[in-house]
């Protein structure tokens, strides 16, 4: 069993990242970590802005961390992430067995590092999943490196979806508010209420489907296939 989760937009700065340098970690895709960075490479600066979404200043800030990702000091993956996914899961206050469930079954797709799990050592960095198709270079990549799960949680949003391809062994988990008879999604508090499941998986040593049933925070509750609050 694999548990996909996405990353987060916003990173924490680590003031006293640990010594060892990405490039000296013997990360599984530095291959295609260094595709990605050569990618980087052939933009021009005049770009920038539009690909980081930010003042021009910013973009070449972000470019050039980018770009030297390899030779960038390192900290926990899991710890880099904020955003509200991550401050509901709360890593730091679950204790041992918990983070081992994490390690065990939580992989993070990345757009510049494909897979990471929690502890996996990466270097601070920005890069979205839909910038320069990034889905595109990573769905050959990841596809292969899953194929051999019999079971795939998917909490992943739909940009992040498409850097893998799906299969029978993939189960799509959606937060739903149930309105007027329709289901939509719940949007920004979704994130928080996944953030809530992922935690409740590695308090529960969840391992099958069945065991959801369990988990019920906010008024969301598992259906049989998805997990819906229903509204006023």
């Amino acid at each position: 069993m694999i548990i996909l989760i996405p990353p987060s937009e916003g990173k924490h700065r680590i003031k006293k990242p640990q010594e060892i340098r990405f490039e000296d970690t013997n990360f599984r895709f530095t291959k295609e970590v260094n595709q990605v960075i050569r990618l980087l490479s052939l933009m021009d600066e005049e770009d920038l802005r539009s690909v980081y979404g930010t003042s021009k200043d910013k973009a070449l800030k972000f470019h050039r961390q980018n770009q030297d990702a390899m030779h960038s000091r390192c900290w926990y993956a899991i710890e880099r992430y904020t955003g509200v996914v991550y401050e509901h899961l709360d890593w730091l206050t679950l204790n041992d067995s918990a983070q081992d469930y994490m390690e065990k079954y939580v992989q993070i797709i990345s757009g510049l590092f494909g897979l990471v799990t929690p502890k996996t050592l990466i270097p601070d960095y920005k890069l979205k999943m839909n910038l320069l198709s990034l889905q595109y270079h990573w769905k050959p990549i990841l596809t292969e490196a899953l194929k051999n799960e019999d079971l795939i949680i998917d909490l992943l949003p739909q940009v992040h979806r498409r850097a893998y391809q799906s299969s029978d062994n993939v189960k799509e988990i959606e937060f739903l508010v149930m309105a007027k008879g329709k289901k939509t999604a719940a949007g920004h508090y979704g994130k928080a209420v996944k953030g809530k499941f992922i935690r409740y998986m590695a308090e529960n040593n969840v391992t099958k489907l069945d065991d959801f049933e369990g988990f019920d925070y906010g008024g969301f509750q598992w259906d049989g296939n998805a997990f819906v609050k229903q509204g006023d």
